[in-house]
């Protein structure tokens, strides 16, 4: 199947098209991660997004199904060097050509794909479109530069929960339960594994909920997930951080982490081609130590820019210097620009960061 490419700048890749026939738009965004394409291609964070791969082999291990962040691709297509055609590995059950053509997205194969994250580091994050069934370069170039601005959608109404509903955790200590109450802008479902992992029940809310929802569930902490997008678009998030502060602990992840610091009087911009892998590094201001971490998101906080003294940075990217990591010095409120669930990426984090979640949540009772 051909298959074809274009960028806003008038770049056109043609290639092996794979998957669904169609076309789609987004930004293109290129991740270093050598596996975990499984979490990547489901993490709702990639949504408006054309996700590429720097690692050349993607789909070696197949599908298993038991990965999966969402429940289904939420990235807008698929760009690779070479898709495995024949995947080894006992637990898999499709090929990421089935995975794809099942959950109706495209891919295409036989891409430069250094050529191309080469071009996006030097003129940073660019506007693009896949066809799938056709190899009209013109036309994918036109849609690529006819589409929105990413800051101009709110995506996050694409991917929260319709409803709210409640995971029950069997760990939960009957005589003394604890609520979390997760606000979904798009999360990963490893966020709510942890938090149940440690025996505190989830109640999960839309990214839009009103303060008076939440209040209803009697929350002993607001959790704020990852999610795609421009922070800016979170209105309703930020007035309930602003609204709770000072009454509850609030924890955020990713976006949740650039939801709180808006909430907190900071600014967020656009960074030039983001952070996406499983191998970033985050100093810890306060231990020394570096974690290796995963991460996922095109914007990042101005620590220069809270208008409360009482907010401190204390986590940094080691490559680039932009905030990891914040907390209030005497509210109970900190947050994290990386993954700590670790799925994909290493654990370094996942057990400091949610064994501080359940201290802040079992605080109140």
């Amino acid at each position: 199947m051909n298959a074809v490419l274009g960028l806003e700048d008038g770049t056109i890749i043609k290639g092996t098209g794979f998957g669904a026939e169609g076309i789609v738009s987004g930004e293109l965004v290129f991740t270093t991660q050598y596996t975990g394409y499984e979490e990547a291609l489901t993490d709702p964070s990639y949504k408006g997004q054309i996700l590429m791969f720097t690692y050349p082999l993607i789909g070696n291990y197949g599908v298993s199904d038991n990965c999966f962040e969402s429940d289904g691709v939420k990235a807008e297509g698929l760009v690779v060097k070479e898709a495995c055609p024949e995947p080894s590995h006992h637990m898999s059950k499709k090929t990421i050509f089935e995975l794809m053509e099942d959950e109706g997205k495209p891919g295409i194969a036989g891409v430069d794909t250094r050529m191309l994250t080469i071009k996006t580091r030097e003129h940073g994050t660019m506007r693009a479109a896949l066809i799938n069934g056709s190899d009209d370069g013109e036309e994918a170039v036109e849609i690529a530069r006819a589409q929105k601005s990413i800051s101009d959608i709110d995506f996050i109404s694409q991917v929260t929960c319709p409803q709210p509903f409640k995971l029950e955790s069997p760990l939960r200590d009957p005589s003394n339960p604890i609520n979390v109450v997760l606000v979904d802008c798009g999360r990963k479902l490893s966020i709510e594994r942890s938090l149940l992992a440690r025996g505190m029940d989830v109640t999960v809310v839309p990214g839009n909920s009103s303060v008076s929802t939440i209040e209803s569930y009697d929350p002993d902490l607001l959790f704020f997930s990852n999610g795609p997008g421009d922070p800016t678009q979170a209105q309703d998030a930020i007035s309930a951080v602003k609204h709770f502060t000072g009454e509850l602990p609030i924890v955020g992840i990713c976006l949740g982490h650039q939801i709180i610091s808006l909430a907190m009087g900071a600014e967020t911009y656009k960074l030039k081609f983001g952070h996406r892998g499983a191998n970033q590094p985050v100093k810890d201001l306060e231990t020394g130590i570096v974690h290796i971490t995963s991460q996922n998101h095109g914007f990042a906080v101005d620590g220069d820019s809270f208008e409360e003294a009482e907010v401190a940075v204390t986590q940094y990217n080691t490559n680039d210097k932009t905030v990891e990591g914040i907390a209030h010095k005497y509210l109970d409120i900190f947050s994290v620009q990386y993954h700590p669930d670790a799925h994909p990426g290493p654990m370094d984090s996942e057990k400091l960061f949610f064994e501080k979640v359940l201290k802040l949540a079992g605080g109140k009772k």
